[in-house]
């Protein structure tokens, strides 16, 4: 055959159209499916990133802080632009730009040259370091490279500069942001615990969480409350920013101040246990008050608990207006019920994600069908198991613990659902099985401003009501024979 410079192009190999048929039938058979499930030295499509983008989240949390990738710039700009795209809002980010000599003599001149250009250039109030692959391969000391940049001058002896090793070869970006996070906080508040002093203040680390939505309902909560706080990390404004004709290079981020204070809370809770292991484990060690760790406030259910918790933990009663906002909730979703009632959902993502999804769908009388996590644990099987057993409604559940998006796609053409929850990545296999995906999650590439409405609290509760059911309501419209277009649904 020619192309269209008339130049004879010779096929790799030959396959015909038939043969293409053959295999796209195949792919959609139990026997395939079997095959797929058996393999184990290979990843197709999972549903997650690594490590460093994780980290870069994190340090876009706190006030002033110039995320520094010491590492190639390639890889760099696969963190910023993914953040980019997910939130449609600027992610700078600075890179040391390691090459083929860094990869033989060592990234420290990298680094050096980096941070002093940094420093000139953007002014940052704190540098968080976290590195990609190369270093991680060749073992670069970062311990010893920020203590010689000190020692010569390039880094201010007051700036903060906390570093996490995050190999995008291992883990995912929950286990890099919660390496960050934990670097971060045990940088500012070193020599800073004070015994017998107390902030007042609550302490909460929402976890790998990018939806800003959620950032803000946690504070409207907290304030409903009158319970003083830090919000660690806080992205709300950093990925939310007004468009008012200004450029800010560091909007919002939890003050470094306050984070550095946080050792000497009242009480610390996380409400992404998954997302921030190794953070809390420290901070139970290191940390004043009381110690606390909450699923994410999903469904009705877990924002109670979240709820009872702060009560409990500040002495104060629940709200009036919480408690009606409970009330909305819990009719809005009975209202609501008969359109998700009986109907079967795959979901996949991060693992607090997934606890909240499959509680909320069970408390709608929904079957979590298909739950897949990409990076997960025993432990978080058993959780996730423990939820369907509990409910009459995920009886029929399973749980697919380590699986990628390609075993999705099998089992959606093989035992199939109503719909898909989860990130943009699934959209194929949701393609391919003829069924709605609903965009939850992280990343969400080819929709507009769903990082903005929140999903936690009564109030996210009702926002994942109207969702999936208007979308139900709408393809019942868009697909009826006309005789059953009607007015009333």
């Amino acid at each position: 055959m020619s192309n269209e410079l008339g130049l004879t192009v010779k096929p790799v190999c030959g396959i015909s159209p038939e043969d293409e048929a053959r295999v796209a039938a195949w792919i959609d058979t139990e026997e395939y499916r079997q095959k797929n499930f058996a393999r184990q030295a290979l990843t197709i499509n999972p549903a997650h990133a690594c490590q460093p983008l994780g980290a870069e989240l994190a340090a876009h949390g706190f006030e002033g802080t110039l995320p520094f990738v010491h590492g190639s710039q390639g890889c760099a700009s696969y963190y910023r632009s993914t953040l980019n795209r997910h939130f449609r809002e600027p992610a700078p980010a600075v890179s040391d730009s390691m090459t083929e000599d860094g990869a033989v003599f060592g990234g420290q001149n990298n680094l050096h040259e980096g941070l002093e250009n940094a420093l000139a250039l953007y002014k940052p109030k704190m540098v968080a370091v976290f590195t990609s692959c190369m270093p991680e391969i060749i073992g670069d000391d970062l311990t010893a490279f920020i203590k010689n940049a000190r020692a010569k001058g390039i880094v201010p002896k007051d700036l903060p500069v906390p570093f996490a090793n995050t190999p995008s070869f291992n883990g995912s970006h929950v286990q890099g942001y919660d390496a960050m996070v934990l670097a971060i906080l045990q940088t500012l508040t070193a020599g800073r615990k004070v015994e017998g002093r107390c902030t007042g203040r609550l302490n909460l680390l929402p976890g790998f969480d990018a939806n800003t939505g959620n950032y803000r309902e946690y504070k409207r909560i907290l304030e409903a409350f009158g319970i003083p706080y830090t919000l660690v990390a806080d992205i709300s404004d950093t990925f939310d920013s007004p468009n008012d004709g200004t450029y800010r290079l560091y909007p919002g981020g939890t003050k470094l101040e306050d984070a550095a204070d946080s050792v000497n809370g009242k009480a610390t809770l996380t409400l992404g246990a998954y997302a921030t292991a190794k953070t809390f484990a420290w901070i139970k060690e290191e940390y004043s008050g009381v110690h606390a760790s909450l699923p994410m406030p999903i469904g009705v259910a877990k924002t109670d608990a979240f709820l009872l918790k702060l009560s409990q933990l500040f002495g104060k009663p629940v709200p009036e207006s919480l408690k009606a906002e409970r009330g909305r909730a819990v009719d809005a979703m009975t209202d609501a019920q008969q359109y998700l009632h009986g109907k079967k959902f795959a979901v996949y993502g991060d693992a607090d994600l997934l606890l909240g999804y499959v509680s909320f769908l069970l408390e709608m009388g929904a079957t979590p069908y298909h739950v897949l996590c990409s990076k997960g644990s025993k432990k978080l099987e058993k959780e996730l198991q423990a939820l369907l057993d509990a409910s009459p409604y995920g009886k029929a559940g399973k749980v697919y613990m380590n699986r990628d998006l390609w075993h999705l796609r099998s089992l959606l053409v093989t035992d199939p659902v109503d719909a898909v929850i989860g990130d943009t990545h699934g959209k194929f296999a949701a393609r391919d099985a003829k069924v709605p995906l609903f965009r939850l999650g992280f990343p969400i590439f080819d929709r507009v401003n769903k990082h903005r409405v929140p999903l936690v609290g009564y109030q996210g509760a009702i926002n994942l009501v109207t969702e999936l059911v208007n979308k139900f309501l709408d393809l019942k419209d868009e697909t009826c024979e006309e005789r059953f277009f009607e007015m009333m649904r």
